[in-house]
């Protein structure tokens, strides 16, 4: 009663078919469908039975299509009062379709929605004919219409979204709801649920175990209910009846260093699998040794992805024997960097806004280059520096070396390492092999991605990097290029 004028409820007992494919409620009959839903949502039956079943989905149809009409007027308005600024402004951001398409494509279901005419809403999957949203499967229906609700909240909206797992995999709704939070900071979510994985999917979530209730009557009095710390065991028993089958989890570094870079990567790399960021490389180490490790957990995989951090082939060998696979660079930034990607963004993004996307890439080499030079001496001694401390490490005595009790003698020319490293650095610089420089050392550290994001038409590292990932969706070349480079992961993941 609290947020009710607030609050949007997405029941689990949704009907999730369409009787039309497009508008067929006047605004004074949605007004008035709306009160009659606000008055039923607050009576106890609403737990259990929906009687504007249909008016629900309509209205999400309804307010789709008027978030798409808002969205041409306001860019119209713009024209019309010759402000081409604003409207190069507005048109750069998704149109709500376009919205959804983005969302379902990234969630594994691969759908692509168009206003058609008389504001129909059509739909075509891997290049097909449109067809009629009505004729979507279940599980896309569903997907459909709890991004619909989500994107056409108010802002400052109560959303309670009940069982979003119904009729969809979870490969398919855990990266959907993590999108659509992202997306709506503007709303408050209340998420009910009976995917154990789908909290661990949002990590700045709160948890509630609920247990059962207690019932005075038809009425619930009461709830058992535990709030579950981020890192507490659920019961085995409620794992098991709830997962059943084996799931895969993929750890990956990312949490406590700001806006992550790995999850959403990886959640589009390896589709079908929990994505879950812990905060470091020893903690993704942990997480994967420990879940493979407790035969309690049989219905789990776990697999890992760390950065290189210049590691030495003896030590990426020892990951990967315990499922945890390397980077193939110093650090995930690489593989948004990589020159391959960089031109298939720059090809894209040349195209929208007409520039030539071979001089943009000439001038992104030239510009990250200079930056880097400035740091080189900094960066060859970072390298340098993990390297001979790995050195140290691996010469430290063992058991049967301390059993022998012979002399240890630990000598390491650090002058020579160093000096070698800066060789290498500046020899790969001279030959302008901006590959092999980001791959090998840490360029986050300089203004060099920065620098390629500006020469490349984007306003700055995280526009570029959000058009890497939109690439990622689009292109499935891009796609499974970054997959190829690591090795056999996806094949062993997919086992």
């Amino acid at each position: 009663m609290l947020h009710r004028k607030d609050a949007r409820w997405i029941s689990a007992h949704r009907q999730n078919w369409f009787e039309s494919d497009s508008i067929n409620l006047s605004p004074q009959t949605k007004r008035e469908f709306e009160g009659y839903i606000d008055n039923f949502d607050i009576q106890s039956m609403a737990r259990w039975k929906d009687q504007y079943a249909s008016q629900r989905t309509n209205i999400a149809i309804y307010e789709l299509i008027e978030a798409e009409n808002a969205d041409a007027r306001a860019i119209a308005k713009a024209a019309r009062a010759e402000d081409p600024a604003l409207v190069k402004k507005l048109a750069q951001e998704d149109a709500p379709i376009e919205e959804i398409n983005e969302l379902l494509k990234a969630s594994n279901l691969p759908i692509e929605l168009s206003v058609h005419q008389d504001e129909q809403i059509m739909a075509a999957k891997s290049g097909s004919p449109a067809y009629s949203i009505a004729h979507l499967s279940d599980g896309e229906r569903n997907a459909l219409l709890i991004a619909a609700n989500v994107l056409t909240a108010k802002p400052g909206s109560l959303i309670l979204v009940d069982e979003p797992e119904r009729h969809l995999h979870r490969s398919i709704i855990s990266p959907l709801l993590t999108q659509l939070l992202h997306k709506r900071k503007d709303c408050a979510f209340v998420v009910s649920t009976h995917d154990v994985l789908l909290p661990l999917d949002n990590p700045g979530a709160r948890t509630l175990l609920i247990r059962g209730c207690a019932y005075t009557g038809a009425d619930v009095s009461g709830w058992d209910i535990d709030l579950v710390p981020s890192d507490a065991d659920i019961d085995d028993a409620l794992k098991a009846d709830i997962l059943g089958s084996r799931k895969k989890i993929l750890f990956v570094e990312g949490v406590g260093t700001g806006r992550s870079l790995d999850q959403p990567l990886y959640s589009l790399v390896f589709p079908g699998i929990s994505v879950i960021a812990k905060s470091s490389c020893r903690d993704v180490e942990h997480a994967v040794v420990g879940v493979r490790g407790a035969a309690t957990l049989h219905w789990i995989r776990a697999f890992g992805i760390v950065d290189s951090d210049a590691k030495d082939e003896d030590e990426i060998d020892q990951l990967k024997q315990q499922g945890i696979y390397a980077v193939p660079a110093y650090s995930v930034e690489a593989l948004y960097y990589h020159p391959e990607i960089q031109r298939r963004v720059a090809a894209r993004h040349a195209a929208v806004i007409g520039a030539d996307p071979q001089t943009q890439l000439t001038d992104a080499k030239n510009a990250a280059l200079a930056a880097i030079k400035q740091h080189g001496d900094r960066m060859s001694e970072k390298v340098s520096e993990k390297a001979i401390r790995g050195e140290v490490i691996r010469q430290i005595p063992g058991k049967v070396e301390i059993k022998a009790g012979h002399p240890l003698s630990i000598t390491i020319d650090i002058a020579a390492a160093v000096a070698a490293e800066r060789d290498r650095l500046n020899a790969a610089h001279a030959a302008g092999d901006l590959q092999s420089l980001i791959t090998r050392y840490p360029v986050r550290e300089t203004p060099a991605l920065f620098k390629i994001a500006e020469c490349l038409g984007f306003q700055d590292r995280e526009q570029y990097e959000a058009a890497v990932l939109k690439l990622l969706i689009d292109d499935a070349g891009a796609l499974a290029f970054v997959r190829s480079l690591f090795s056999d992961l996806s094949a062993q993941i997919v086992v």
